[in-house]
């Protein structure tokens, strides 16, 4: 039973509105022909003010009316079946308000998915937005931390702050990797290339900051693990390691990042 009604499910599904619709239309045509066709061959099955529906052109009109008042379920109650009429309007009646329902649905579905698309374009460009935002908080604070060195600040205090920086330009350096690798998400080349650009300035001062460290500056055990990783993330950014072709301005900027990477280690 699941299995016919996922068969069924599967079928609405891959019908397009207008062709439900117009499956909703060839049932109330197909519904009327009967009934005019009982006519024809004399078993009126339609009764309008007392008479049988006639087999004329006229009957075919109350045919083709009575089965719409049947399909949108109104029955006003001016014609009225009998005999196999009945079974045939029964037939009708079901079948147009399943169609109807489908059609119904197919419109409130494409509504529902022009909404999730927007809450997701939204979304995603606030994340956009977030990752160049928090890489120009990366790059501020380690030209503090940078200050800091000069002033001969306590190694322990330099060394928080640098993890803290390096763990969240980790994070933002993730995100950027993954647009790359991910060809489903647009990106306009012009945020791309400015998030790429801000990303290679980060990477600039960070090498900068590690060679200015003092001799007695001993990495801790969670910053060197990150930066491990933001070289590795920063290894597989360049214009030959992604899988999809982009603009010579952002592969520039990919191949600058992977060179500065080098100085990391």
């Amino acid at each position: 039973m699941r299995r016919l009604d996922k068969s069924v499910l599967d079928l609405v599904e891959q019908r397009s509105t207008l062709q439900l619709f117009l499956l909703w239309i060839g049932t109330i045509l197909l519904s009327s022909l009967c009934f005019w066709f009982g006519a024809l061959v004399g078993e009126h099955g339609l009764i309008e003010g007392g008479r049988p529906v006639g087999a004329d052109l006229n009957g075919f009109g109350s045919a083709l009316y009575f089965s719409f008042v049947t399909a949108t379920s109104i029955g006003y109650g001016d014609i009225v079946p009998s005999g196999f009429a009945r079974v045939v309007a029964v037939a009708e009646a079901v079948t147009a308000l399943l169609i109807f329902g489908a059609v119904v649905a197919k419109f409130v579905s494409h509504r529902q998915e022009e909404l999730v698309s927007e809450i997701h374009r939204v979304t995603f460009e606030d994340r956009l937005d977030r990752i160049e935002t928090n890489l120009h908080m990366v790059i501020s604070e380690l030209l503090a931390i940078t200050a800091m060195t000069e002033t001969k600040a306590p190694l322990n205090r330099i060394n928080t702050r640098l993890e803290s920086a390096v763990i969240l330009f980790s994070g933002e350096l993730r995100t950027t990797r993954d647009l790359l690798y991910q060809p489903r998400l647009l990106v306009e080349e012009g945020v791309l290339a400015a998030i790429l650009a801000t990303l290679a300035s980060a990477m600039n001062v960070l090498a900068e900051l590690l060679t200015l460290m003092p001799p007695e500056f001993a990495r801790s055990q969670p910053l060197t693990i990150t930066l491990d990783r933001v070289t590795g993330l920063a290894e597989e950014i360049c214009g030959e390691c992604v899988p999809h072709t982009y603009t010579p301005r952002l592969v520039f900027w990919m191949n600058q990042i992977q060179s500065t990477a080098q100085l990391l280690k």
